[in-house]
This record gives structure tokens, sequence and C-alpha cells, in this order.
């Protein structure tokens, strides 16, 4: 033992001068020292944001991650810098929208106006609303089409409808869902759509003069004056249907119902919302009326 202490010690000499390093200074390098206190949060805060970016899909970015991270009330803090850092560390990242493309239409509805004129604020529920169709395909059936209906105040879906055909059935369908949903509609309430043929039919805008709601149209090819439920179907698309392929319509119709009905509606938080689902909004108003 003593033997082999002293060839160490010869070893160590020798890489010392070869080095030009002091053996206080080679020793100290060589040490091996207690996991430091940063290493240990970082290793905690990677598990967790594995954790809660696999439960939602890997559609959580950084600002959603580090809100989550929030609520478990960690002994150190964490910035949303540290987290996107870990998260590049890591090598993940949320899924990306594509930006809007408008097209043209040459049978626009000259009708109505736009009552919205981009003012997407409200103080309660049922006092704006706005909606949309967008495409989805399918392996079997093809191009399916699905119409949603958003409450301004809560972000919430209160009404969608999904089928094969992109008629004026369709968006009653909508309509008559989210009129389930909330009875007692005020008389002040507007419901805004763009011009194409399914919202101004005579069938719909009738039904919209029985209910009492005023109705309102964006401009023609302006995707901008119907923003919110544009973005929507751009979250739709991202979270969604750009990452699976449906086999039929049955199956698009049920993955469709789970991702609005349980997963936007009451689990994924949205930031206009200060961090909240859509279904806690509407209970807060509710509460305080």
């Amino acid at each position: 033992m003593v033997a082999y202490e002293q060839v160490k010690n010869h070893n160590t000499k020798k890489v010392c001068m070869v080095l030009k390093l002091n053996r206080s200074s080679f020793y100290f390098c060589a040490k091996t020292r207690p996991e430091g206190k940063f290493k240990k949060e970082n290793d905690i805060l990677k598990r967790e944001i594995i954790r809660i970016y696999n439960k939602n899909d890997g559609v959580y970015g950084a600002p959603k991650i580090r809100i989550e991270l929030l609520k478990l009330n960690l002994s150190f803090k964490v910035s949303e810098r540290r987290v996107s850092k870990i998260m590049r560390a890591l090598g993940i990242k949320s899924v990306v929208i594509k930006k809007f493309r408008p097209c043209r239409s040459d049978a626009v509805y000259n009708g109505g106006e736009n009552l919205l004129k981009r003012d997407f604020s409200t103080t309660t529920i049922n006092q704006k609303w706005v909606s949309d169709i967008t495409y989805i395909h399918t392996l079997a059936n093809g191009w399916c089409y699905l119409a949603s209906i958003m409450d301004l105040a809560t972000n919430k879906i209160i009404g969608w409808h999904f089928s094969h055909n992109i008629d004026t059935t369709l968006v009653m369908n909508a309509l008559n869902n989210a009129i389930i949903t909330n009875s007692n509609l005020p008389e002040e309430l507007i419901i805004h759509s763009d011009r194409g043929s399914q919202y101004t039919s005579h069938e719909y805008r009738n039904k919209i003069k029985q209910l009492n709601i005023k109705q309102s149209f964006s401009a023609k090819g302006c995707p901008y004056d119907n923003a919110p439920i544009e973005s929507f179907h751009a979250i739709l698309k991202k979270e969604l249907v750009h990452r699976r392929v449906f086999k039929n319509f049955e199956q698009a119709k049920i993955e469709i119902f789970k991702y609005i009905e349980s997963r936007y509606n009451r689990n994924r938080i949205h930031s206009a919302l200060g961090y909240i689902t859509p279904q806690q909004a509407e209970n807060n108003f509710k509460n305080v009326a």
C-alpha cells in the first residue's frame, strides 16, 4: 500500500511538472465534489418539464410549462428563460402554427354590417360569439367539415358540429348546440362570421332573427375580422389534425369531440385568460352573476 502511494505521488509529480501545475491545483481539479444545488434543481425541472410536456401531448411551450411548474410550489425560482433553456437541451419544443393565408372568393354576400369591427373585448358571457368553418381530411371519406362557435368572453367553444357536407345544415346544427347549452340569451348578443353562403343563407339569417340575435359579418376577404375563431381552428389543426391520420369520418368525430370538450375547453390553459381554462373562465363569470 505504501509503495502504491509512493508511485502514485511520483506520477502525480511528473504530471504536474509537464503541465506546469501546482500539485494543490491538480488535487483540487481531480477531487470528486458533491452535486451542486443548481444541478439538483435542473434535474427536478427536467423531470417535471418532460412530464408536463407529455401530459399535454407536446403542445405546451415554455410560457405554459412555466405556469404549470409554478403550481407545484417548488422551493426555488423558475423563470421562463430557464425553462426554455432546459427544453432546448432536452430537444423538445411546442409545435408551430402556420400563418393563415386568406383566399379570395368571387361570390360574396354584400349585405349586413361588421358590428364587431375587431373589438373582441367583452364584460360577461353571451355578449359576442364568433363562428367559422374549417376543413378536415379523412382517408375513407375525404374532406369533412367542422363548424364552431366561440364565446369571446371565455374562448370556450360553446357549439360545434362535424359533417360530411359543407352546407347550411352544418352551421344550423352548430348554432342549435350553442343555444342548447346557453339558455336565457340577452337581447344584445352578437354572432359574427365571414360572408360564406352557409352564414348568409335565408334559413340561417331567419333563425338568427327569430332568436333576437344580431348578426355581424367580416369584410370581404378579411380573416382578421374573425381572428379568434380562426386562431382556434389553427390551434385545432396544430395540436390535433396535423398530428393524426384519420381513417374515416367516425374516428375524426370522436377525436374532435375529445379535443374540444375535454382538452381545449376544460384542460388547456390560455394566456389570454390569465392561464386558466375556458371552462374556469365561464365558471368565474357565472359565480359573479
